[in-house]
């Protein structure tokens, strides 16, 4: 670039400075220079504002519903633990305990059950059994306490009395008989019904009635089931839903539960060092954690003095 072209550029530059920032000894500058930065205001008014980046208050977290808690100790009577233990909660599947009970007292478990389609098409845990199949009862009662498996019960259920609407009385009049007073049943499986409900301590007293049957309590300590149809063309195998059962040392028992309105729920019994605890466990928090705790828990505790129990 020669000499006369620099000259130019730089006269370009300056000039060009001198309108945009005029010398500060200049109060008001000349009608060009006011023009000028009128221009460029405008522009800088006419510029989109910068985004500011906002945060929204978190929601506040709704309290948690409460757990319903009893650990007893069978042998004694005590209770070692409870926490809202009389409190009216959704028990789900261990609802189907108390089935368990008018089946073996009402039913012949050698009896021969057509499921129905209503039964094969109850939802949630199920065999998948099949509408027109033959299955012996003592099966079905054991699908419906191993696994929880629906259809297993409603089939069974139906059997026994004739449909559920009838079968469900006689689960609320066993309830009465053998005194749980903040108990009633709307359905035989578990489902969430407004007018369906238990407590821990009710729950508690069920359980060790029901574990006074010899075929009951046989059934809710085996890890697993084969349940064949009668012509033997087709076999389930039904699993436990405890996970307490064969990873514990000393559990027997009893049943699992589960629904969106109930939460995780657990009964479960364990026998070690001439102990004997039942704890019942409603919208628990980690199920299997807090009732491993619980139950160890109990099991150190010094055995308390013997008192005369509800057994």
């Amino acid at each position: 670039m020669n000499a006369a072209r620099c000259r130019q550029v730089v006269c370009l530059i300056v000039g060009t400075a001198l309108l945009l920032f005029p010398a500060s000894g200049s109060a008001t500058g000349s009608p060009a220079d006011h023009a000028t930065r009128a221009h460029h205001m405008s522009k800088m008014s006419k510029a989109k504002p910068a985004q500011v980046k906002t945060y929204k208050r978190k929601a506040q977290r709704r309290p948690l519903p409460p757990e319903g808690i009893l650990l007893k100790d069978l042998r004694t009577g005590q209770v070692l633990f409870e926490q809202n233990a009389d409190l009216s909660m959704a028990p789900a599947s261990l609802t189907k305990i108390m089935s368990a009970i008018v089946i073996l007292e009402e039913g012949d478990l050698d009896d021969q059950v057509t499921v129905s389609r209503q039964a094969a098409a109850a939802h949630r845990i199920k065999l998948y059994l099949k509408p027109g199949q033959v299955l012996p009862l003592r099966g079905l009662l054991e699908a419906m306490l191993i696994r929880s498996a629906n259809d297993a019960c409603l089939a069974a259920v139906e059997h026994v009395g004739g449909d559920e609407e009838s079968f469900v009385e006689k689960m609320n009049a066993k309830a009465a008989a053998i005194g749980l007073p903040r108990t009633h049943f709307q359905n035989a499986c578990g489902f969430d019904m407004p007018d369906h409900f238990s407590t821990a301590e009710d729950l508690a007293v069920l359980t060790e009635y029901a574990m006074g049957h010899e075929t009951f309590a046989a059934i809710v300590k085996e890890p697993a089931a084969v349940i064949r149809t009668t012509d033997q063309r087709k076999k389930y195998i039904a699993r436990t839903t405890n996970r307490l059962l064969g990873t514990m040392d000393g559990v027997i028992g009893v049943k699992t539960g589960y629904t969106s309105g109930a939460g995780r729920c657990l009964i479960t019994v364990v026998t070690r060092d001439g102990r004997e605890l039942l704890l019942v466990l409603l919208n628990a928090r980690q199920r299997w954690w807090r009732a491993h705790e619980l139950l160890e828990y109990g099991l150190r505790a010094p055995a308390p003095a013997t008192v005369a129990t509800s057994r």
